[in-house]
C-alpha cells in the first residue's frame, strides 16, 4: 500500500527555535518526538524570502533565479511543475489545510478575474479542504459562532487585552489556545483525517510563528524576557543602518505596527525590552503551535495511521527577531533564511533519531518525496534527494554551500527603485555560504559583502573591503557565478533534438 504524505509548513520558524536542534529555551517536545523516529536537519535553509518567494522555491524545487517568484504577489509561471501536481500524478489527492500564497499566472485569466486582485491564490494541483488565507475569515467566523467579538477584524483581533496601551506586554488576546488560527486548521485536518479510507496526502499550512506577536495563555508567560539569548546587533540602529545602503533601506521602512498592531512608528525604535518581550512572545507561538503537532501526532495514531505516513516538518523562511535591529524576514542575514527540517519516513528506521549536519535546501523537499514513492526525479530540479540520509547511507558527494537569493524590487510602488535608483531589475542580492564564509552579492552596483563567520557568526564585520580578504571574495564570488550558471532553467536545456527525435530530458508541462 502507498505510503500517507503529510507537508506541514509553520510560517517564520527559525531553525534554532526547537529543543530538538539545542534552543536554551524553547520547548518543542511534538517536534522533538518526530525528530527521534525521524531526521533533523541541522542546517537546512530557504531558498528566498519573503513567503511567496520562499514557498515558491519549496514547491517548484527550482531556485528564485529559476521559478521567478520574486516578491509576495509576482505571479508563479503556469509552465512550471510543482509537488502537488507530481503528488497528483502518482494517484494522491494532495489537499491544502491553511495556504500557499501562490500568485496565478494572470496570462491565463481574463482581465477582470477576481483572482488577480490577491496574491494568496492555491498552487495548482491541490484540493481545498480548509482555505485560511492572511484575512483569516473563515477563522473568524468560526470564532464568532462560539461567542467571540470579532469586530475588529484581521489583524486587529490580535490586539492583546488588558495590556498596557502603545508598548509591547505579554497580555493575550481575546481568543483561547483552543482558538488559535493554528488550533482551528489542526482541528480540520482531524475531522478531515477521519473521513479518509485509503492513501491521502495533505498539506497543513499553519501560520504561526508569523506575526502579529501574540499568543494566548499559557503559552504567554512560557519565556522570561529576561532569559531569551543574546541579540545579534550592532550597539546602535544608527550603526548598523552604516553597514550597507540595503540595511539602511530595510531598517528606516519597517512599521511596528506590522509586528503588533496596537505599536506606532518603526521598528528600529524599540529598546531593548520591547525585543526581549517579542522574543519571549515569538517562543510561546512555536510551543502554540507545536502543541497542535501533539494533537495531529495524537489523531494519526488513533486513525492507525502513525506508522503509515510520511511526515514532513518545515518552514517558508525564518524571522529577524531583533536581530541587526530588524524584525520579520529578508535581506540576507542567515536569521532569515535558517529553517528547521525534520523528516520521517516510517519505512526507514536506519537512521531514526539521527542529526544531519550537511547543508540542504528548501528545493530538497519536492525531490525527496518523489524519490521516497520510487519515482524517476525530473532532471531539470535544483534540489537533491534526502532519502539516502534517511536510508543511513548519506551521499559520497553532497553540496559544501548553500545559496539563497532576495530581490528588494517594489514593482507597484517603486519604492525602492526610486530609493537606490535602480531599475527593477536590479534590486536583487545573492549568497553563497559555505561552512566558513559567507559572500552577499549584489544586483546595480550595491557593495559586495563578506563575513568570516567562524570569527564572526553574528554577520557584524564586513571583510569585503579589506584588501587582505581581496582574493578570498573574489573566488567566493567565482563560486557564485559557478552556482549560477550551473542552475540556470534547464527545461529544455537538457533536450536535443535529433534525427532520431527528442534526445534527453524535457521537463513535463502541467495539464490544462
Amino acid at each position: 500500500m502507498a505510503p500517507n504524505i503529510l507537508l506541514i509548513t509553520c510560517d517564520q520558524w527559525r531553525g534554532d527555535c526547537l529543543s530538538a536542534a539545542g534552543h536554551p529555551l524553547v520547548l518543542t517536545p511534538n517536534a522533538d518526538a518526530l525528530a527521534r523516529e525521524g531526521v533533523i536537519f541541522a542546517r537546512h535553509y530557504a531558498g528566498a524570502a519573503p513567503c511567496a518567494p520562499a514557498r515558491a522555491c519549496l514547491y517548484t524545487s527550482l531556485y528564485q533565479m529559476n521559478n521567478r517568484v520574486v516578491r509576495n504577489g509576482t505571479p508563479l509561471d503556469r509552465r512550471h511543475d510543482n509537488i502537488a501536481l507530481a503528488l497528483r500524478r502518482n494517484g494522491y489527492d494532495p489537499t491544502l489545510f491553511g495556504y500557499t500564497d501562490v500568485a496565478p499566472d494572470p496570462r491565463w485569466l481574463a482581465p477582470r478575474d477576481p483572482h488577480l486582485k490577491s496574491y494568496e491564490g492555491v498552487l495548482p494541483g491541490f484540493s481545498v479542504r480548509q482555505l485560511l488565507p492572511e484575512h483569516q475569515k473563515p477563522w473568524l467566523s468560526w470564532l464568532a459562532a462560539r461567542g467571540i467579538d470579532v469586530s475588529a477584524g484581521s489583524p486587529g483581533i490580535h490586539r492583546p487585552v488588558g495590556g498596557p496601551a502603545g508598548s509591547v506586554s505579554d497580555a493575550p488576546p481575546v481568543y483561547s489556545r483552543d482558538e488559535t488560527p493554528s488550533a482551528y486548521l489542526a482541528d480540520s485536518f482531524i475531522r478531515w483525517l477521519g473521513e479518509q479510507d485509503g492513501a491521502w496526502c495533505a498539506h497543513l499550512s499553519f501560520i504561526s510563528p508569523h506575526p502579529p506577536f501574540i499568543v494566548p495563555e499559557p503559552f504567554n508567560h512560557m519565556y522570561r524576557p529576561d532569559s531569551v539569548p543574546a541579540i545579534a546587533r550592532q550597539e546602535s540602529w544608527q550603526e548598523e543602518a552604516g553597514t550597507h545602503p540595503l540595511l539602511a533601506y530595510l531598517i528606516g521602512t519597517q512599521s511596528a505596527a506590522s509586528f503588533r498592531p496596537e505599536l506606532e512608528g518603526l521598528v528600529r525604535d524599540l529598546d531593548e525590552a520591547a525585543i526581549r518581550q517579542i522574543r519571549a512572545i515569538y517562543y510561546g507561538m512555536v510551543s502554540e503551535v507545536d502543541a497542535q503537532l501533539g494533537r495531529i501526532w495524537e489523531a494519526l495514531h488513533a486513525a492507525g495511521c502513525w506508522d503509515d505516513t510520511i511526515i514532513v516538518l518545515t518552514s517558508d523562511h525564518a524571522e529577524m527577531l531583533g536581530d541587526h535591529h530588524m524584525l520579520g524576514k529578508g535581506g540576507y542575514f542567515d536569521s532569515s533564511y535558517h529553517i528547521p527540517l525534520i523528516l520521517r519516513d516510517p519505512r526507514q528506521t536506519a537512521s531514526a533519531g539521527r542529526r544531519v549536519e550537511h547543508f540542504t535546501e528548501a528545493v530538497d523537499i519536492m525531490p525527496t518525496l518523489l524519490d521516497l514513492l520510487e519515482q524517476p526525479l525530473p532532471a531539470h530540479l535544483d534540489g537533491r534527494s534526502l532519502k539516502p540520509f534517511l536510508q543511513g547511507t548519506p551521499p559520497g558527494s553532497w553540496r559544501d554551500a548553500v545559496h539563497w537569493e532576495f530581490d528588494f524590487r517594489s514593482v507597484d510602488s517603486g519604492d525602492a527603485e526610486a530609493h537606490f535608483g535602480l531599475e527593477a531589475r536590479q534590486c536583487n542580492l545573492s549568497v553563497v555560504r559555505t561552512e566558513r564564509h559567507k559572500y552577499v552579492h549584489f544586483g546595480g552596483g550595491l557593495p559586495p559583502l563578506l563575513f568570516d563567520l567562524a570569527e564572526d557568526p553574528a554577520e557584524l564585520h564586513d571583510l569585503a573591503g579589506d584588501a587582505a580578504y581581496l582574493s578570498l571574495r573574489l573566488a567566493m564570488a567565482e563560486r557564485l557565478l559557478d552556482w549560477r550558471a550551473r542552475h540556470l532553467d534547464q527545461s529544455l536545456a537538457l533536450s536535443q533534438l535529433t534525427e532520431r527525435g527528442v534526445s534527453g530530458h524535457v521537463a513535463p508541462l502541467p495539464p490544462g
